[in-house]
């Protein structure tokens, strides 16, 4: 038995590939905030949901994350482009910046992430 520790997401079947993400509690650094996951060439991604140019959500409505080809996630406020796969900047404002990982997994149609030292759940 596994002792890392995973906090559910969602259902699987709640992320269409390139399609919008979904949210959930984090804290980071002490501070409460978001993360989230998005489906991009039918694997989950997770990621802080913070833009690396400026600390602010990436989201332009709830869950919008993508820009409208479906192949980059876009910061909605000075739009930074960024990698789904790696969260790498791609174009833009975050020149040599990334987004902050969140591992996650998925099984039994189920989507779970993993806290880390940075960040962990909300405390209840």
């Amino acid at each position: 038995m596994s002792d890392v520790v995973e906090v559910l997401i969602c259902a699987a079947d709640a992320l269409a590939d390139g399609g919008k993400g979904v949210r959930f509690p984090v804290s980071a650094g002490g501070e409460a905030t978001t993360g989230f996951v998005v489906r991009h060439g039918g694997k989950a991604y997770g990621y802080l949901n913070r833009c690396a140019h400026v600390p602010i959500e990436l989201d332009w409505a709830e869950g919008e994350f993508f820009e409208s080809s479906g192949l980059y996630l876009m910061c909605s406020t000075h739009g930074a482009i960024y990698v789904p796969e790696s969260g790498y900047c791609a174009g833009g404002p975050c020149k040599g910046g990334r987004l902050r990982p969140i591992p996650v997994s998925e099984r039994d149609g189920q989507l779970y992430w993993q806290p880390d030292e940075y960040v962990q759940p909300l405390p209840a």
